[in-house]
């Protein structure tokens, strides 16, 4: 009996001892308990789907030193954006999101919280965000005026449609009619001037596409301060980009020579001398916009403002010549404008007489100088010969 007891109790020391080898060896390859070990990290960004699940939902806000902003994404819509429709996700721009909850807001405003997020964008548009540091927007922010425009103030990030030809970089004609509106935003008076004007009006009246709107005159994102004298001076060259364009002019009958008239013109004349020699100087000569408007630009024969009327030109002329009271002073001639047999006849036929006359009298002064040489060298000859 001792002796089988002896047996078992061996058996069991063991099948003990076994199982304490292989308990060492499941403890020694299992991970670290969390009381030791640090949490494993996220590998994968948080996907939209999970950021919509909640931020789909209308009418969902946060405070931000005491204003609601809203927190609605319109889920169609952001898919039809122009990040939607390349693959953005939310984290892409909202880097700091790596799940709930999300970090504590620190902005006192809603502005001061734009203001913190928009520089994200350079992380996509760097060459954009690089233009914009020199505008005068930047410029105004720098300078402490935190309302001056921003990327996020002209594209929504949530919506914002495609501008431009994917392929060819070229403007969509349906993005033009945005232009104005978003830049309405800020500049809503002139903006409404603009919509009443001859170039406004066509392109929000009639949908014509290729007239032009606020970026065509003042850039887009390195936008120029408009009122210093070096964009004053080079007003004409701006004009010009399209009105000495002879394929878009022809759509309106519009003459292209307006630049070379222009230019000719003792007012012309002397703006261009400052343009090219001292373009950050004033010059008390008008440029185009002194005359045609600025925002305000009407048909020359409109009957209100059309500088075609004499009565509207006076007025237009009285800005810097003052003591000009009658019509009369009107008839003063501007090469700007071109004669015809029809309309400044007189300016006409003297044009006419003088393209015949120079040539003719220039070409008779070389056939003189001419035959005088062939004659002395005839004579010198002869005389040669007798000796």
């Amino acid at each position: 009996m001792s002796k089988w007891i002896r047996g078992n109790t061996l058996q069991l020391g063991l099948a003990g001892l076994a199982l304490g080898v292989v308990l060492l060896l499941v403890v020694a390859v299992l991970p670290a308990t969390s009381a030791s070990a640090a949490p494993l990290p996220q590998d994968e960004k948080p996907s939209d789907e999970t950021c919509l699940a909640c931020h789909q939902q209308a009418g969902m806000t946060v405070e931000i030193g005491g204003q609601p902003v809203p927190l609605t994404i319109n889920t169609e819509m952001f898919s039809a954006s122009v990040h939607g429709t390349e693959g953005i996700a939310c984290v892409d721009c909202h880097t700091n999101i790596t799940g709930f909850p999300h970090p504590e807001v620190t902005a006192s405003s809603p502005r001061d919280f734009s203001l913190e997020l928009y520089t994200t964008c350079q992380q996509c548009h760097s060459e954009q965000y690089q233009k914009v540091l020199d505008s005068v927007h930047q410029t105004a922010l720098a300078a402490g005026n935190t309302n001056a425009a921003v990327c996020t103030d002209c594209h929504n990030p949530h919506t914002q449609p495609r501008l431009t030809n994917k392929d060819t970089g070229e403007l969509l004609a349906g993005a033009r009619l945005l232009i104005p509106q978003t830049c309405a935003k800020c500049h809503n008076g002139i903006y409404e001037t603009y919509k009443k004007s001859v170039h406004g009006a066509a392109l929000t009246q009639e949908g014509d596409p290729y007239v032009p709107t606020c970026i065509d005159c003042h850039g887009v994102h390195n936008i120029a301060d408009p009122t210093t004298n070096t964009f004053r001076n080079s007003t004409p060259y701006l004009c010009a980009n399209c009105h000495t364009n002879e394929t878009l002019m022809k759509q309106y009958g519009i003459s292209t020579n307006v630049l070379n008239t222009y230019v000719s013109d003792f007012h012309g004349t002397t703006v261009k001398m400052f343009e090219e020699t001292y373009p950050d100087q004033p010059t008390n000569k008008p440029v185009c916009t002194d005359c045609h408007g600025i925002h305000d630009i009407l048909k020359v024969d409109d009957p209100n403002a059309g500088i075609s009327i004499k009565s509207n030109l006076l007025v237009k002329c009285q800005q810097c010549h003052p003591n000009a009271t009658t019509e009369s002073f009107t008839d003063s001639w501007l090469s700007h404008y071109e004669p015809s047999a029809q309309a400044w006849p007189l300016v006409y036929y003297v044009n006419l007489f003088y393209k015949f006359f120079i040539p003719a009298v220039l070409g008779g002064m070389i056939v003189f100088v001419l035959s005088d040489i062939y004659r002395r060298f005839i004579v010198r000859g002869k005389g040669n010969s007798h000796k």
